[in-house]
C-alpha cells in the first residue's frame, strides 16, 4: 500500500500534468536544458532537451488545433480560448537546483525548499484554475461535456504513464531494492 506522501505526490503532479496538457502548452514551451548537474537520464526524458521541447510544443500546437475543432469553437468564443490558452502557459521550466548546494542543506532546510517549490507550483495552479473556470463558463452545455470527456481521457493516460515511468518504487528503483512502506493501522 502506497503511503499518503507518495499518493500526494503522484495526484498532484497528474492534476498538473493533466491540466497543463489540456491547455495545450505546458512542457512545450519549455527549452530549458536541465542543469549540469542533474544526473543523466533525469530532466529531459528523451536526450536533447531542445529537440524534446519542440517535439511538446509540436504535440501541444496539435492537441490544442484537435481540441478547438472538437469543441467546435465560434467566432465569439474565440478571444476565451485565446485567453484561456494564454492563461494555462506556466512558462519555462524552473532550472534544478544545485545538487552540491543542497547537499551542504540540512534536512529541514531540504525539506523547506522543497514546500517553497510546492507553494509556488500550487500558485501557478490556482491561476491556471482561474483561466479553466473562465473559459468553461463561456462553453456550451454540450461543449463542457466534450471537454470534461477529453480532459477526463487525457488525465486517464497521463496517470497511466505515469505509472509506468515510475514503476513500483518509483524512478531510480528496482524492484527488490526495498520492501515497499504500508500504511499499518
Amino acid at each position: 500500500m502506497k503511503t499518503l506522501q507518495k499518493k500526494f505526490c503522484i495526484a498532484l503532479a497528474a492534476i498538473s500534468l493533466g491540466i497543463a496538457a489540456s491547455a495545450g502548452s505546458a512542457l512545450a514551451q519549455s527549452s530549458a536544458p536541465p542543469s549540469a548537474s542533474a544526473p543523466a537520464g533525469h530532466g529531459q526524458p528523451h536526450g536533447d532537451p531542445a529537440k524534446w521541447a519542440e517535439k511538446m510544443k509540436e504535440r501541444m500546437a496539435k492537441h490544442q488545433a484537435e481540441l478547438h475543432d472538437k469543441l467546435k469553437i465560434t467566432a465569439a468564443q474565440e478571444p476565451a480560448w485565446k485567453t484561456f490558452i494564454d492563461g494555462m502557459n506556466p512558462g519555462a521550466m524552473p532550472a534544478r537546483p544545485d545538487r552540491k548546494e543542497m547537499e551542504k542543506l540540512t534536512t529541514p532546510e531540504r525539506m523547506e525548499k522543497g514546500l517553497e517549490k510546492m507553494k509556488e507550483h500550487l500558485a501557478k495552479m490556482q491561476t491556471r484554475l482561474v483561466s479553466l473556470k473562465t473559459f468553461y463558463a463561456v462553453l456550451t452545455p454540450e461543449q463542457q461535456k466534450i471537454f470534461d470527456e477529453s480532459h477526463r481521457r487525457m488525465a486517464s493516460h497521463m496517470r497511466e504513464r505515469m505509472g509506468k515511468q515510475m514503476g513500483e518504487h518509483g524512478p531510480g528503483h528496482k524492484a527488490g531494492d526495498h520492501p515497499p512502506m504500508t500504511d499499518k493501522k
